[in-house]
């Protein structure tokens, strides 16, 4: 199994800049199969949404709302995972999860990290 530790999260005013880090750990093996990493969130009363997500080649997808803004990127170690995040508006509040899934269907999940823009 592989477990996930998001951090990084917090209260930061608007404009500001929050660095989410995502480090997985466990069975190595499960580690070096995972072929897809993304972060979501999830504000209140909403439901949760892809904000970026990386492939293990290195391709990048991300939301309408945070282009720009968010930048997804691994470590150089295949366990860790990063979202960079710059001019953070309100809307931006959530909590925050770590996703990394393999080829043949298995998907693991972080704990979440609050981020809430306010000022």
């Amino acid at each position: 199994q592989v477990q996930l530790v998001e951090s990084g999260g917090g209260l930061v005013q608007p404009g500001g800049s929050l660095r989410l880090s995502c480090a997985a750990s466990g069975n190595i093996f499960n580690i070096n199969a995972i072929n897809a990493m993304g972060w979501y969130r999830q504000a209140p009363g909403k439901q949760r949404e892809l904000v970026a997500g990386i492939t293990s080649g290195g391709s990048t997808n991300y939301a309408d709302s945070v282009k720009g803004r968010f930048t997804i990127s691994r470590g150089n170690a295949k366990n860790t995972l990063y979202l960079q995040m710059n001019s953070l508006i309100p809307e931006d509040t959530a909590v925050y999860y770590c996703r990394m899934s393999d080829a043949v269907g298995n998907t693991y999940w972080g704990q979440g990290t609050q981020v809430t823009v306010s000022s």
